[in-house]
């Protein structure tokens, strides 16, 4: 018997197709860190300085630029102008400013509020893996010269449609309307603490120029102080280089004296001093409140002429 074998040859083909490459939707998260400005001087004419910073982590397809959007708003605290944001401590007001440059002269604003300033652009691309992470400063100054502010805490917290952090593939750098995939807001808070202060300046007394000193000679200075609302003071002057009463304080030129004094009121019945009931005490306004001295040089045994001087220290007790 013959038998015939046929052989049949199957073949298999495989074929390895490219994968393409994967396109994913952005995602972002952000975080804000709170901006602190310690103690602020409210009666100095200089800004305060802080900052906060902004962390950025997204995912995206490697390559292409995400474009952030950081829009803050006014805050808690509100904003009186375009120019001036505002923290709060109860019904009072503290005037600051965010800024996107360190030179602080480019306000960070928002898309949704209604002064022209918008936030600045920022930038992720993703790396290969398509993850991406950075950071930016957020600067911020407290104004100089407000005086009128009270001592407290001061506060303004952002949260919610004050934070709004928007994001999207674009190449493109403005920040000027709302598009884009609106993030979770982050919270943060904008603060400062005012401390009770007060300043001094003093104007010289000056009695001019006498001959014999048989009879009264008057004259009148003044100090100026100028303290934070509500911030109870008393002003006290020493004894001069000498020492002596306030009523026998010592004008000198060399070994000579000429005796004078000075004087909380104008009849120079009430003795102006550094002891206990000789001082002259008040409360702070924010503006200076200018107090007179009234100096006598009483009638006495008349020293060679010259010109004669002394250096009373004025402290201001607060």
């Amino acid at each position: 018997m013959l038998r015939t074998i046929i052989l049949l040859r199957i073949i298999i083909l495989l074929a390895i197709a490219p994968i393409p490459s994967l396109a994913w939707a952005q995602s972002c998260a952000f975080g804000v860190s709170s901006m602190d400005f310690g103690p602020v001087d409210t009666l100095l004419s200089s800004q305060t300085n802080s900052t906060a910073t902004i962390s950025m982590n997204c995912t995206g397809t490697a390559g292409q630029r995400i474009l952030i959007c950081p829009n803050l708003g006014a805050g808690t605290g509100g904003a009186s102008s375009a120019t001036a944001r505002q923290m709060l401590s109860g019904a009072n007001a503290l005037n600051y400013q965010l800024y996107s440059d360190s030179a602080r002269s480019v306000v960070w604003g928002s898309y949704a509020w209604a002064y022209s300033s918008r936030p600045p652009p920022l930038a992720l691309t993703p790396n290969a893996l398509g993850t991406a992470t950075g950071t930016a400063t957020i600067y911020g100054k407290v104004f100089g010269s407000q005086g009128t502010a009270p001592p407290g805490i001061y506060l303004s917290t952002f949260s919610g449609s004050d934070v709004e952090f928007r994001y999207r593939y674009n190449t493109a750098n403005s920040c000027d309307t709302g598009a884009g995939t609106l993030a979770a807001s982050p919270t943060f808070t904008i603060n400062a603490l005012v401390a009770a202060n007060c300043l001094v300046s003093t104007h010289d007394i000056d009695f001019g120029s006498t001959g014999a000193l048989s009879a009264n000679v008057d004259t009148t200075g003044q100090v100026s102080v100028t303290c934070t609302p509500a911030a109870a003071y008393t002003v006290s002057l020493n004894g001069g280089t000498t020492g002596s009463p306030p009523a026998a304080r010592k004008m000198s030129k060399g070994a000579e004296t000429v005796t004078y004094g000075l004087y909380k009121d104008a009849d120079r019945t009430q003795p102006w001093g550094d002891a206990a009931g000789s001082t002259v005490p008040g409360t702070g306004s924010g503006i200076a409140q200018n107090l007179t001295v009234y100096g006598r040089v009483p009638p006495q045994a008349t020293p060679s002429a010259g010109v004669y001087t002394d250096t009373v220290v004025v402290t201001v007790t607060y």
